[in-house]
């Protein structure tokens, strides 16, 4: 029996049970990241949080995902990824529980950080697990495929659900759905799912690893913090200042190490490269939409929780159709064209918000939804494509965590970028077109966001940038 392979005849009797528990882990990380959203006004008014405090809330999960996907992976196919993935999900589900009990915002942030990790172990390990059981690669697809479909699913759901909870229960009921599917998810990861290891294993970079955190801690942390410190205190400034060093650090020394934590030669592609940024600014886009659109709808409008979440159902529905609709035309070859889908749309929906008032008619207002949930509907199958297109088998699973990763880190510039700007246009309260004006500026970020995000879905699908994937294939093949 190959180390590389599920140890256990199991997986031959059940591969659709194991995806379906997979796509339960996944369902819990997707729909985390949107169903917090439209409970922050409850949680402000519960624990008498500021806006630092609800960006603090989403960030201080998306920072601590993003900063641990990669070493997640690594260490699932050193010691075994039934093993992570149960921990994964018993730290998610804890951290859920934890949640629901918080007496004050920054224990509520410091939780937020614990479930975080476990969701860390999540994503990488549970596709690692789809990978090696399905190893027929029509099956392998269709397996993807249905993955990706509940992410999508998960994320648009979200809304909605946490709207009718935060309504009819109360906001701490988002964190308890979490904790039945998860301890579910518990019992049939041990009953059904085999363990398997990788036949060779990265070595741990604890030197990366170090420095991915305190960049991205110190850079959200000056973002978030800004507007309350002012731009143009010593403490803010440092901390750009740290977060600068921190990224040419890392790049310095991963250039030179063997067996590095992020492998800078996948971004001499232009495809890898444009996925990266691209799912940096889609999600920048997407985050941002969420956490102010919640706040808009229920603070500056007066909308119940439930109401608001209704409303941000036209984002949802495009979302669902488009997901799948995006990743036909991708499986067609037809990426360019699902990419500029993608940023017509996150361009399109921005720049109808940019106009928005308190007292903006609903239709407007929902048609801009939608055209705004199109565009993130058909953006992640292009990114995923693009990330391993090209690549071999070995390094497919690190370059798609590293496009993962980097939805994480736009998803926590997004929640910080937006929550600074309206801000320091307008300060703490959020009182009608006071609040509302002052989004404006970010809506416009979002546009120009969209317009690169079509760009680089013409400059990544021409010849000059597949012959650079040729290029860096045939490196890592020699490796």
């Amino acid at each position: 029996m190959s180390s590389g392979q599920p140890s256990s005849s199991r997986t031959a009797t059940h591969p659709s049970l194991i995806l379906a528990i997979c796509c339960m882990s996944i369902f819990l990380v997707a729909i985390d990241v949107t169903i917090v959203n439209v409970a922050l006004p409850a949680i402000k008014r519960d624990l008498h949080s500021s806006i630092a405090g609800l960006q603090w809330s989403i960030d201080g999960y998306t920072v601590v995902v993003a900063s641990f996907l990669m070493l997640a992976g690594s260490t699932a196919d050193r010691i075994g990824r039934r093993r992570i993935f149960q921990i994964g999900l018993s730290l998610f589900t804890l951290g859920s529980f934890l949640c629901s009990l918080a007496p004050t915002t920054f224990t509520l942030v410091i939780c937020r950080m614990l479930q975080a990790l476990g969701g860390s172990m999540l994503n990488p390990v549970a596709m690692s697990i789809i990978t090696n059981t399905f190893t027929d690669l029509k099956a392998r697809a269709r397996a993807i495929g249905t993955w990706g479909a509940v992410v999508g699913i998960s994320m648009a759901v979200g809304p909605l659900l946490g709207g009718f909870l935060t309504q009819t229960i109360g906001w701490r009921s988002i964190f308890w759905i979490n904790i039945p599917v998860g301890l579910l998810a518990i019992f049939l990861t041990i009953k059904f799912i085999p363990e398997s290891r990788a036949t060779k294993t990265r070595r741990i970079d604890p030197v990366g690893q170090v420095l991915v955190v305190v960049t991205l801690i110190t850079l959200i942390s000056a973002l978030i913090e800004g507007p309350h410190w002012g731009w143009n205190s010593l403490t803010i400034i440092s901390m750009f200042i740290v977060a600068g060093v921190a990224l040419v650090s890392l790049i310095a020394y991963e250039r030179v190490r063997s067996e590095p934590l992020v492998d800078l030669r996948f971004f001499r592609s232009s495809p890898f490269s444009s996925a990266t940024v691209t799912a940096v600014l889609a999600f920048t886009a997407f985050s941002g939409f969420l956490f102010l659109n919640s706040l808009y709808l229920q603070e500056a409008r007066g909308f119940s929780a439930s109401t608001a979440g209704i409303c941000l159902l036209p984002t949802a529905i495009a979302m669902i159709f488009c997901s799948p609709f995006s990743g036909r035309l991708v499986g067609a070859g037809r990426a360019r064209l699902a990419t500029l889908i993608a940023g017509t749309g996150l361009a399109g929906g921005a720049l109808l918000l940019t106009q928005l008032h308190v007292d903006t008619a609903l239709p407007y207002l929902l048609f801009a939804y939608a055209i705004f949930g199109i565009g993130m509907g058909t953006v992640n199958a292009p990114i995923t494509h693009a990330a391993v297109s090209g690549m071999p088998r070995a390094q497919a699973g690190v370059a798609a965590a590293l496009a993962s990763t980097s939805r994480q880190v736009g998803a926590s510039l997004g929640v910080a970028l937006a929550g600074s700007f309206t801000e320091s246009h307008q300060g703490e309260g959020i009182l009608g077109d006071s609040f509302t004006s002052s989004t404006h500026l970010f809506w416009w970020l979002i546009f120009g966001c969209g317009v690169v995000i079509a760009g680089l879905g013409l400059a990544a699908t021409g010849k000059k940038a597949q012959s650079s994937v040729l290029r860096i294939a045939h490196l890592l093949e020699e490796d």
